[in-house]
């Protein structure tokens, strides 16, 4: 998977980079299809966010998340990400299925 990482009023670290990339492997352990992803990592006001656009094959999924820090928020992010490809794969799974089953 081709993982870019940016900043919003933030400077990506080596430190910051390496726990992304770390983390957003946990995506293609059980999902082959993702071909790339783009994590935008920043801040707003008090909060730190770390938000990120996941293209599949035939889909793309977004999800956004806040915690108290940008470590926290990432976190978040991909527990969000993982959830939504789960549930990707197994309506895939439910409509390859479902021409079998019927009479």
């Amino acid at each position: 998977m081709n993982l870019t990482i940016s900043g919003h009023q933030l400077e990506v670290t080596d430190a910051l980079r390496n726990y992304a990339r770390v983390k957003a492997q946990r995506l293609t352990d059980n999902q082959d299809k993702v071909l790339d992803a783009h994590m935008i990592l920043g801040t707003e006001k008090l909060a730190q966010y770390a938000e990120a656009t996941v293209n599949l094959r035939g889909k793309t999924l977004f999800a956004k998340a806040e915690g108290q820090d940008v470590y926290a928020a990432i976190d978040g992010l991909i527990d969000k990400l993982d959830r939504q490809l789960v549930r990707h794969k197994e309506r895939a799974g439910d409509h390859r299925g479902a021409d079998h089953f019927e009479h």
